[in-house]
């Protein structure tokens, strides 16, 4: 599977389980995938993650985070930018800030995979994959 579908899967898997609000999702393992989970991680959405299986079969299990009684989810929305048919590139003066700073846009650069905050303090632009606030 391309890594570009990947990305949309992982993104509408974590979308799909916190609407049920289920406690964890298996994603199909990349280094894409691995690397948005870190950023995830670092970002405070979502408590964590593991690798299971082996070779192709390898998944990650990410451990989704909720707030309060309600088990109101901490990811409220997830809206993928740029796909496989229109690719959305920034450069590091207009990268977007998403609500006003309050979520984060997920950016693929030549440093690695990182937030808009982290491109912005690196002085470095890329490619906008997804939002999340």
């Amino acid at each position: 599977m391309p890594a570009h579908d990947t990305i949309s899967d992982m993104l509408t898997r974590i979308r799909n389980a916190c609407a049920v609000r289920h406690s964890t999702v298996n994603i199909p393992s990349t280094r894409m995938t691995r690397s948005i989970a870190e950023v995830l991680k670092s970002e405070g959405f979502i408590t964590g993650y593991e690798e299971t299986g082996e070779g192709v079969a390898k998944n990650i299990v990410v451990s989704l985070k909720y707030k309060g009684r309600n088990r109101q989810p901490i990811i409220q929305n997830i809206r993928r930018v740029s796909t496989p048919g229109l690719r959305v590139y920034s450069k590091k003066k207009d990268l977007p800030r998403v609500l006003g700073g309050i979520g984060i846009a997920i950016v693929s650069t030549s440093h690695g995979i990182m937030t808009d905050r982290e491109a912005r303090k690196q002085n470095i632009g890329g490619e906008v994959l997804c939002y999340i606030w």
